[in-house]
């Protein structure tokens, strides 16, 4: 879907999926100038995440587990770099530690 914004209209796009063994809705920009998949955020659950380099141009938002659905918000008015097709992914989270990480090594 294709949508036209104003410089002064809010974004809000809606994701929703059907699986039930999902638990996670990813949002993703694909802009013209890098065409590689740029991972905005996602929700776990009701838990949202926006990656650092996002913080600030979007929010996430949803229930990706019980309701199935995950908003990605412009709280800013979008600018000229926003301009780009958005991506949602739903999957079931693999969530795991790395045992090295646990621990501070002694310098």
């Amino acid at each position: 879907t294709a949508i036209l914004k104003g410089p002064e209209d809010k974004v809000n796009l809606t994701c929703s999926h059907t699986v039930s063994s999902y638990d996670t809705i990813l949002w993703y920009q694909q802009s013209a100038q890098n065409t590689a998949l740029k991972l905005i955020g996602y929700v776990r659950y009701t838990s949202p995440t926006v990656e650092d380099s996002f913080k600030g141009r979007f929010d996430v938002s949803g229930d990706a587990a019980a309701n199935k659905m995950a908003y990605l918000h412009f709280p800013k008015v979008p600018e000229a770099e926003d301009s780009a097709v958005y991506f949602c992914a739903a999957s079931e989270a693999q969530c795991f530690t790395i045992p090295s990480l646990l621990y501070k090594n002694p310098l």
